[in-house]
């Protein structure tokens, strides 16, 4: 580092008004590597007559270039000092102007006959930048906020007015029968869906009702003498009954839509049904078996009296099905060997495994009017008394020659155990290809296909589902969302897959 004596400073500071025309000193070390002379800057320690250098004690590679500098006379006034901000080391970024400024160095200096000036940017100039700074920052979180948004209403279901109105008591509904008069459903066109879990609605029956669903589920637990509904024993209350949830409230509404008056005097046959745009539509009833399956069955085919004995039901005369205004199909733990026991008059029909149906060759005959014997259902595809789920549990056989209208209403299976995730965005060629053969078989035995447990979240990815189920034709679509599945807005101009758009906020 450089070593100034006190002889050679103090005259500088005390004549700053000297003339600048001298030169230095014939002993002065010239340094190569400058372009000009250094200016240095007076400090405490060169007013003492001594710099302390502090980085004599680091290593070499650490220290910048020094320079030595003999000392001046007292009047060789060869620079004079305008800043004292200049650093005690040398800094290769005061020779680079941009950089000095990148790094906040500013000052000016007096050198000899050239001034050479380095300032910082101005004060209006600052701000405007700092202001453009904010404001872009400023814009970037709301642009996060909007895309935060974006993927939230993206994946979550857009129901929550629906379940804000569960909150509040329903205004159009009576104690009685929830004020269901007859032009209640005229306005209402019924949609093959099926209303999962109906009992979990606001008002079961009646809002699947309401919402054009032509089919509903009720899970059935025994206890006592008594069928309560409810999807687990916890969730049971002596209020929620098979009879006072379904039976009672179909019978009501199939009386008021098949009345006797002076005007019509007789009973229509085929009766009518609950949709007054159209009384021939069916209502599918399925009834999910809980706890013991056989045990269960007597209770539900006693309570089922008031609509069999009115020929509200569909039955099977043992040679053809006549539709009713109401079907039942028995699913869960519900025996077939029960269904089938008659050979001659059923109104209660299976739940077939639609992935059984799949395998069937499409060259194999029908077999009329399948019935299963004791010793026959040694050979059959047992699955215990444990509720392995609707199309699966109970006894039901392996063969699926055995299953017709006869027999079976339904033909579901667990749409993720047997199809699978779209792990790609949509359904690969090999899963289309699976559904097609499903579909194709129960057709071909005359059955209807419903698929359960169909992802219903994220919504974008049940939407492709539901499109595709549809257009491959799928009879049914188990839903919970009674709205988005009826109003049938399910993106039908999306070609691509299901997630390739939610991000984005503006039109392509």
């Amino acid at each position: 580092m450089p070593h100034f004596p006190s002889a050679g400073i103090r005259p500088f500071r005390s004549e700053q008004n000297s003339s600048r025309n001298h030169e230095l000193s014939p002993d002065s070390e010239r340094v190569p590597f400058l372009t000009q002379e250094q200016a240095f800057v007076a400090c405490a320690d060169l007013e003492n007559g001594a710099l302390n250098d502090t980085s004599a004690a680091r290593p070499d590679t650490d220290k910048s270039p020094s320079v030595t500098v003999t000392s001046l006379s007292a009047s060789d006034d060869t620079f004079d000092l305008v800043s004292t901000q200049f650093p005690s080391r040398w800094r290769w970024t005061e020779r680079i102007p941009s950089l000095s400024r990148c790094f906040g160095r500013s000052y000016s200096v007096a050198h000899k006959e050239h001034i050479v000036e380095k300032s910082v940017l101005s004060t209006p100039l600052r701000r405007v930048l700092r202001l453009l700074a904010f404001s872009l920052m400023l814009l970037g979180l709301v642009e996060f906020i909007a895309l935060a948004c974006g993927v939230l209403f993206s994946f979550l279901p857009n129901e929550a007015a629906d379940e804000l109105d569960g909150w509040k008591p329903a205004s159009d509904v009576s104690p009685e029968l929830s004020q269901w008069p007859t032009d209640f459903s005229a306005d209402i066109h019924p949609v093959a869906c099926h209303s999962h879990n109906d009992y979990w609605r606001k008002e079961p029956l009646f809002s699947a009702l309401k919402a054009g669903c032509s089919g509903v589920e009720a899970d059935v637990w025994l206890y006592g003498e008594e069928l309560y509904v409810g999807h687990t024993s916890a969730s049971l209350s002596p209020q929620r009954t098979l009879r006072s949830l379904y039976i009672d409230p179909l019978v009501k509404i199939l009386d008021q839509q098949n009345p006797i008056t002076s005007f019509h005097p007789s009973v229509e046959s085929p009766r009518s049904g609950v949709f007054d745009t159209k009384p021939a539509q069916t209502l599918v009833l399925l009834i999910d078996f809980k706890n013991d399956g056989a045990a269960i069955w007597p209770y539900v085919a006693d309570q089922l009296g008031p609509l069999r004995q009115k020929n509200y039901l569909t039955y099977f005369n043992g040679t053809d099905t006549i539709e009713g205004p109401i079907t039942v199909v028995v699913t869960g733990n519900a025996p077939y060997m029960n269904v089938v026991a008659s050979s001659q008059y059923r109104d209660m029909f299976f739940d077939a495994p639609l992935n059984v149906l799949e395998k069937l060759d499409p060259k194999t005959p029908a077999i009329p009017h399948p019935r299963v014997t004791a010793d026959e259902f040694h050979g059959l595809d047992k699955r215990g008394v444990t509720n392995q789920g609707q199309g699966r549990s109970g006894a039901a056989p392996s063969d699926a020659a055995i299953y017709s209208p006869s027999n079976s209403y339904y033909a579901s299976v667990n749409f993720k155990s047997s199809i699978g995730w779209p792990w790609r965005g949509k359904l690969s060629s090999t899963q289309i290809e699976k559904i097609r053969k499903q579909i194709d078989g129960a057709h071909r035995r005359g059955l209807k296909v419903r698929y359960w447990g169909v992802p219903s979240w994220p919504r974008g990815m049940r939407n492709y589902l539901w499109r595709v189920l549809y257009q491959e034709g799928v009879d049914y679509l188990n839903v919970d969302d009674l709205r988005s599945a009826t109003q049938g807005t399910w993106n039908w101009d999306r070609k691509s897959s299901w997630f390739s758009g939610p991000w984005r906020f503006w039109s392509a």
